[in-house]
């Protein structure tokens, strides 16, 4: 199927990301997909499921349990007219390969002057809500977001799922997409190579309200939702912003939601404290002050290690602590 050709077709998120990487395989001999475990299983998730048998061990290939090494590699090979696409199997599996990513991948383009690119495209499952053991949850997003030089997405949908991944792909910059483990599963109609999804850069309004703004991105999204959906029921208009693309962040459209209602709450899973959740508040804050009829209000994680699996219903941004942060906000009645 080439980007020009339209189809719709029901997907979960795993597989809208295993279509768009099939897609973008069929459309581009350069492009690769490699890392533990994503051959022959098909990877953990079942991500990369029937890519090897279908398009062979040259263009989806298992690598040694090397993150470093898995990234070293990508960085050789987009260095020399491939993209690469890796997977880190887990979010916490990839800080052993954090130095090449901070050092060589978000730098080369900077260090050349230009005249060199990375085309890699580094998935990573990431947050919680699956009962995850140590080093199997984490919520990693601010490291790659403080690094200039990579993008940073988060899709809260399939279509997202699909539609971002062939853009990163594609880019001619390096890509860190967090793929939220929770959300796999779910599933919606997806149209494939619609040209008129926002792409890398842009939030999307995921719900209309009137009385205040939710702010989310990836596994908070679906959260904000129900949010504002049970709050619709106690007679509370909720708009919802789904910021999708951390890293160019979309201070236009984030900014007229908040305007538009004059209240906001930021919805993530991570830890608060020098996080992108306290990076949204600074920029919407500097940009709305005037408009702001209360402060912003968060609903993130605990600034704690993630807990084991039994405690992490205590960490996760839940709907009754995002209604709460909203009725926290300033109300004339």
């Amino acid at each position: 199927m080439t980007v020009n050709e339209m189809e719709h077709v029901k997907l979960t998120m795993a597989q809208a990301l295993n279509r768009a990487l099939r897609d973008a395989m069929a459309d581009d001999p350069t492009v690769l997909m490699f890392g533990e475990d994503v051959g022959q299983l098909g990877g953990v998730f079942r991500v990369t499921d029937g890519i090897t048998a279908d398009l062979g061990e040259d263009r989806c290939f298992d690598t040694p349990l090397a993150e470093a090494g898995i990234v070293g590699m990508a960085i050789g090979m987009a260095m020399n007219g491939m993209r690469p696409v890796v997977e880190m199997q887990f979010d916490a599996f990839a800080y052993p390969a954090f130095e090449q990513i901070v050092s060589h991948v978000a730098k080369m383009r900077n260090r050349t002057r230009g005249r060199m690119s990375l085309p890699i495209v580094i998935r990573v499952p990431y947050a919680g809500g699956i009962g995850g053991v140590e080093h199997h949850c984490d919520s990693s997003e601010a490291y790659y977001a403080h690094t200039p030089g990579l993008h940073v997405v988060a899709p809260s949908t399939p279509s997202d799922a699909y539609s971002l991944l062939r853009e990163a792909i594609a880019s001619p910059d390096p890509v860190i997409f967090l793929e939220p483990k929770k959300l796999y599963w779910s599933k919606e109609e997806v149209t494939l190579g619609d040209s008129s999804v926002p792409g890398i850069g842009r939030a999307v309004v995921r719900r209309e309200g009137t009385d205040a703004t939710l702010i989310a991105y990836g596994p908070a999204v679906p959260v904000a939702l129900e949010a504002a959906d049970v709050a619709a029921q106690e007679g509370r208009s909720l708009q919802v912003v789904d910021v999708r693309s951390i890293v160019p962040f979309d201070d236009e459209t984030v900014c007229a939601a908040v305007r538009s209602t004059g209240r906001a709450v930021v919805v993530a899973e991570a830890s608060g404290f020098a996080s992108v959740s306290s990076e949204i508040v600074a920029r919407v804050t500097e940009r709305c002050f005037h408009s702001l009829a209360s402060p912003i209000r968060r609903v993130v994680g605990f600034d704690i290690p993630y807990p084991p699996p039994k405690l992490e219903h205590f960490q996760l941004p839940g709907v009754d602590r995002v209604l709460d942060a909203v009725d926290d906000l300033q109300w004339d009645d």
